[in-house]
Order: structure tokens, then C-alpha cells, then sequence
């Protein structure tokens, strides 16, 4: 399967990256079929030399079978060539103080519910305890 991703190029915590059209089974900083641009990370949002992308030459490869990863999802999403959809993660977007009074909240409503229920469950599990003690 061929992917479009980046390859990793630069130095030691300088990060500089390809964006390349590759087999899926190669390396990621490997053998490559073609490069489309390049996307420089450390350059500030609104600089245009942050990003450099040959849109027609990705159209050619997506109508080929060549699946883009997330990153290159999100440049063509902003391009306006292709939607990315929508993720959702609502654990991670709690702080853990709000979650642990969540979930203390739900435990004491399961207690509460399961505190109702005790009396009945206990009175069906007695006999089989006191059939189970001679037994033994």
C-alpha cells in the first residue's frame, strides 16, 4: 500500500521534514517513490516557508491508492482538499481533579444502587453458604 507521510531529515533537535510518497513497508527516513515538499516545524505559523506542498502532485498519487497519515490529513484539510475527521478523546480534556469527583460520584451511585440491592442478593447467598459449610 502506498502512504503519504513525512520523513524525518535535519539535525539532532532541529527536526526538518519530507513529505514523501512511500510503500507503506518501507522505512520511514528510508527508500521513497517521490518527495512533494517539505515541512518545517521550528518556523512560526504564519511563515509561508513553514510549509511547502505540491497539492497537484498529491491528487495524482491519492487517485493512485495513496493513503495520506494524519499529519498530511490535517495540511490537506487545511488546503481544503480533503476532510479529516473529527476525533474525540473526552478523558483527556478533564483535569484529573474534575475526573476523580466523576468518578468518586458515579461509585457512590453504584454503592447506593448496589446497597438496595445487597439485602436480596444476601438473602439468596446465605443458603448456599450454610449448604456449603457442612460440606466442607
Amino acid at each position: 500500500m502506498l502512504v503519504i507521510r513525512m520523513a524525518r531529515a535535519g539535525t539532532k533537535k532541529r527536526p526538518f521534514y519530507h513529505i514523501v510518497v512511500a510503500d507503506s513497508r518501507a522505512p520511514r527516513d528510508g527508500r521513497f517513490i517521490e518527495r512533494l515538499g517539505y515541512f518545517n516545524p521550528l518556523l512560526r505559523k504564519d511563515k509561508t516557508e513553514r510549509l511547502k506542498f505540491d497539492l497537484e502532485k498529491t491528487k495524482v498519487w491519492m487517485a493512485k491508492g495513496a493513503q495520506p497519515s494524519d499529519r498530511i490529513m490535517r495540511f490537506l484539510d487545511a488546503a481544503g482538499i480533503m476532510k479529516r475527521p473529527k476525533r474525540n478523546n473526552p478523558e483527556k480534556a478533564i483535569p484529573r481533579k474534575e475526573r476523580k469527583a466523576k468518578e468518586e460520584a458515579a461509585k457512590a451511585a453504584a454503592g447506593g444502587a448496589a446497597a438496595g440491592a445487597a439485602p436480596a442478593a444476601a438473602a439468596g447467598v446465605a443458603p448456599a453458604a450454610a449448604d456449603a459449610a457442612p460440606a466442607s
